[in-house]
Parts: structure tokens; C-alpha cells; sequence
């Protein structure tokens, strides 16, 4: 019988929510796709005893909190980890000299974001620090780095020396994830109007998405923003032309609030070109959102023919066709890109890694 082990570093001290997610949906899929005599099991720091995890058949519980596993491992010290077949759904793993050949273990990493080494200033010093040196460790340990496109595999050939244990297995939006029956109530809540476009990116990138919003006659809502962002986005959108009360800057909504705002929107505009897992636009897909994503690799890789991919003021003119002629094709087109992801679909493709590893 061999067990896949499944490391779910944000099991009750979450700091990604979107990875966090991830990382759950994907146990879910690997226990529903898993090979005949194949087990999942989760790992997870010191925490919640009577926490549950849906699809692991058993859990192994680390002695140490969250913080006290990253440092630890952060170090190379991984005692009371095991071994066995290792899959982290982040870089947080135990990576350490191990013997895949003689003893069958091995570890796999995943990286949805390279922001650390492309676009550092996005991010903290500390987690920058600590995902660089946790790249360093996979470049010595890892049997396999996985990330979701193949721009982003390009790009981290280039980072890291890591040659062919770079592959590529893409993530999906959330399981079920669909517009909710009381949607028009939930969006009442959050200040909307009844025409506006939802927007991701930075203050350095959304001037574009602002312009296009004052062409729509729309309000545009701000998804993802961090904490202490708002007064840069504002200023962003007034050096746009766009008044301050048609300005919504969020964080991240909870699934139905996300759900039922991006059902109203007239498009999703993605402008930030990151070198990063786009989660919002996956969302977008799913529920056939038209989506305009600026020009970039990972947008391509992800979009393929399923949305607009622009540059600079061709966001004015690619909102004007998804909320006028255009609508209900890209609606269409949308709805059928996201057929292309699943995290039962992801969940297979790890299995077969780990076996041709």
C-alpha cells in the first residue's frame, strides 16, 4: 500500500487563505482520485486535536506550532516528520537529504507565486526571506518544484537551477464555487452599484483598469488589496479621472460575497501582469465572467482563448466590448476555459508525478 503525505502547513493558523484553500481541495481531490491501495495522509503542525481534515484517511501531528515547523525546517531540521512520498502544496516542506532510490522517499514542493525574486516590494522582507531560502533548499532536496503554468516554469528555470524537476500542475477555483441565491442582497451589502467592473492588481497597475471604468460609466471594485493599500489605490484612481465614491478597495470578500460580486460585474480586469496563480480570475471563469487580463505569460497560459488579453489603454476598449456586443461571448468563452481546471484534474496529475517519480 503505498500513502501519499500531504503537508497542510495552514491546517489551523492560516496566512494565505488562497493557498490555504488550495492546499484543502487538493487532499479532497487526491482522496477521491487516489490509485487502487493508495491512502492520503495529512500532515500538520501542533494545533486543534479535534480538527478534521475532509479526504485524509490519517494524520500525522507535528510537536510544533506552524512558526516553530517553519523555522525548524526553514534550518533543515525535520525530525518527526518521516519519510515516505511527501507532496506540499507550498514550499513549506520538510526538505532534507533523503534516499528516493534505496528507501522510496521523496518530496515535492509547489510555488504559485514568484513575486518573491520578481516583484519583492509586493511582499514583506520576512516572507520574501523565507521563500528564498526555502527555494535554496528545494534546488538541494526537492525531487520535484510544481508550479501552475509554464511561464512561470520558464521563469523559474531561470531563478534556480532545477533543469527537469520543474512541472507544471495547475491549480482551480473553489470546489462548488457559484453564484449564491441571495447574490443582489449580498451586493447591496458591499456598496454596489448596478453597473460596475471588479479589478486586481497594485496601485502601480490599475490606472489602466480606473481609465477603463470612467470609459464604462462603472464603479470598480478592488479585490485582494493589502492592508494599508487603500490610500495608494485611491490615489491611483484619482489620478485616473475616477471620483473616490465609485472606488470600492477590499480584501478578500468571503466565497459568497466573492462570488456574488463578481456575477454582477461587467468584467473582471486583471492588470498586474505578476508572475503569480491569478485565483480571482479563475473564479471569474467559473461562473463565466468576461475577463481582460493584461498581457503577461502566466495570463496567456491561464486565459488561452477564454478571455481578452491587452496592454496599456486597450483596457478602455476590451471593458467596452465585454459589457456591450461582446458580452455574451466572452460570458461564453469564460464559462468554457474553466472547464480546464479541477482540483480532481490536479489531484490526478499529482498522483502521476509521484509515481513516475
Amino acid at each position: 500500500m503505498a500513502v501519499l503525505r500531504v503537508v497542510l502547513d495552514q491546517a489551523t493558523d492560516v496566512v494565505d487563505p488562497d493557498q490555504a484553500e488550495a492546499a484543502r481541495f487538493l487532499l479532497v481531490g487526491l482522496a477521491a482520485t487516489a490509485p487502487y491501495r493508495c491512502t492520503v495522509e495529512a500532515i500538520v503542525p501542533g494545533g486543534d486535536p479535534a480538527a478534521v481534515f475532509d479526504g485524509a484517511d490519517t494524520v500525522h501531528r507535528l510537536a510544533l506550532g506552524r512558526r516553530e515547523v517553519g523555522a525548524a525546517w526553514q534550518l533543515g531540521v525535520i525530525a518527526g516528520v518521516g519519510g515516505g512520498m511527501i507532496h506540499a502544496p507550498s514550499l513549506f516542506a520538510p526538505l532534507a537529504k533523503h534516499d528516493r532510490l534505496h528507501d522510496n522517499d521523496q518530496t515535492v514542493v509547489t510555488l504559485w507565486d514568484l513575486r518573491a525574486w520578481t516583484a519583492p516590494d509586493q511582499l514583506s522582507r520576512t516572507s520574501v526571506l523565507w521563500q528564498r531560502a526555502m527555494l535554496k533548499r528545494a534546488v538541494k532536496h526537492a525531487d520535484a518544484v510544481v508550479v501552475p503554468t509554464h511561464a512561470m516554469a520558464e521563469r523559474l528555470g531561470d531563478l534556480a537551477k532545477l533543469r527537469d524537476r520543474i512541472r507544471v500542475i495547475p491549480g482551480a477555483a473553489p470546489e462548488g464555487f457559484a453564484i449564491p441565491h441571495d447574490a443582489p442582497e449580498r451586493r447591496v451589502a458591499l456598496g454596489a452599484p448596478g453597473r460596475y467592473l471588479v479589478a486586481t492588481g497594485t496601485a502601480a497597475t490599475l490606472e489602466p483598469a480606473f481609465a477603463a471604468a470612467i470609459a464604462a460609466d462603472a464603479d470598480a471594485f478592488v479585490l485582494d488589496a493589502p492592508d494599508g493599500a487603500a490610500a495608494a489605490i485611491a490615489e491611483a484612481a484619482r489620478a485616473a479621472g475616477l471620483d473616490a465614491p465609485r472606488v470600492h478597495v477590499l480584501g478578500r470578500p468571503d466565497v459568497d460575497d466573492r462570488a456574488a460580486l463578481l456575477g454582477g460585474a461587467i468584467a473582471l480586469v486583471a492588470s498586474d501582469p505578476a508572475v503569480a496563480w491569478p485565483w480571482r480570475m479563475l473564479e471569474a471563469l467559473a461562473i463565466g465572467v468576461p475577463v481582460i487580463a493584461a498581457e503577461g505569460g502566466v495570463h496567456r497560459d491561464l486565459l488561452a482563448d477564454g478571455g481578452l488579453i491587452v496592454e496599456g489603454d486597450g483596457f478602455t476598449d476590451a471593458v467596452h466590448e465585454a459589457a456591450g456586443e461582446r458580452a455574451r461571448r466572452l460570458s461564453v468563452l469564460a464559462a468554457d476555459r474553466s472547464r480546464a481546471y479541477s482540483w480532481n484534474g490536479s489531484a490526478e496529475r499529482v498522483w502521476a508525478l509521484h509515481a513516475d517519480l
